[in-house]
Formats: structure tokens, C-alpha cells, sequence
């Protein structure tokens, strides 16, 4: 593919973190926003694919460190069990990558023992990355979303 242009540094850096923690945490998808720079990893049957959406020629790019790869404003799983993103299969989710919420506002459904128990946002914020897929098994403290 001669048009692709080679990935940044920082960016590869941050793709092998990324694709580390998708092992780590047993995940088949990653997204990670900062700015208007997102990168998504995610994990074919076969091979891991990266998709890498370049920033604009303009806009400065931010160092990002190996050290965030779990930044601040990480909301985890408070309890074992499974996560939906939307109140049900027909809805739409509850949030997506650059939405505003408000302090209280439900992020999303972790079944546990049939139970549903909405998982309220802690504070305000932007959301900057969701770490979980709609009826992923999850385990406790496990990164679930990021709110900036």
C-alpha cells in the first residue's frame, strides 16, 4: 500500500501497549482517544488488526507514555458479571466514544446473578474511550470506560 504513510513512534508505542493490554485483560477490542487521535486494536480469530485515524496535519500531537495505559478517570467493574451497553438489544447505547455525561448519568448494565445494576458516572465528563463490548464476561476492577 504505497499511500499509507509509517506510523508515528509514539503511535506504534502506544499500539503494542494497547495490543498488551488486550491480552492482559482478555479483551477482542481497544479504543483509545486523545484529541482528535484515535487508535483502535482489535483482535481477529487470526491476527490482531490495527486501525490508526491520523490527526490533523494541524493539530499538534500529545507525547502519550506506556505509563497511561491505564489513565486517569478509569471507571472499573465494581462486581463480576456481564456488561450490556444499552438498555436492551434493540436500543441504543447508553453512551459512545465522545459523548458529554453528567455526574450520576448510567454508563452502562452489569448483570450479575440476574440482577441489573446500572453503572452511574462518577463525575462529569467526556467519555475518551470504551474498553468493554456489549455482553462481554467482565471480572472485578476490570477498566470498563474512560471519562476525561
Amino acid at each position: 500500500m504505497p499511500d499509507e504513510k509509517p506510523l508515528d513512534p509514539t503511535v506504534g508505542d502506544l499500539v503494542r501497549a494497547l495490543a498488551a493490554l488486550l491480552d492482559e485483560v482478555n479483551l477482542s477490542e481497544i479504543e483509545y482517544a486523545q484529541g482528535e487521535r484515535r487508535v483502535r486494536v482489535a483482535r481477529n480469530t487470526a491476527a490482531t488488526s490495527v486501525t490508526v485515524a491520523p490527526a490533523p496535519i494541524a493539530a499538534p500531537v500529545a507525547h502519550t507514555p506506556l505509563s497511561a495505559i491505564e489513565p486517569a478517570g478509569t471507571i472499573k467493574a465494581p462486581m463480576v458479571g456481564t456488561v450490556y451497553l444499552a438498555p436492551n438489544p434493540d436500543a441504543a447505547p447508553f453512551i459512545k466514544i465522545g459523548d458529554t455525561v453528567r455526574e450520576g448519568q448510567t454508563l452502562l448494565i452489569v448483570e450479575a446473578m440476574k440482577v441489573m445494576n446500572h453503572i452511574a458516572a462518577p463525575r462529569a465528563g467526556r467519555v475518551a474511550a470504551i474498553l468493554v463490548a456489549d455482553g462481554m464476561p467482565i471480572e472485578y476492577d476490570q477498566p470498563l470506560l474512560v471519562l476525561e
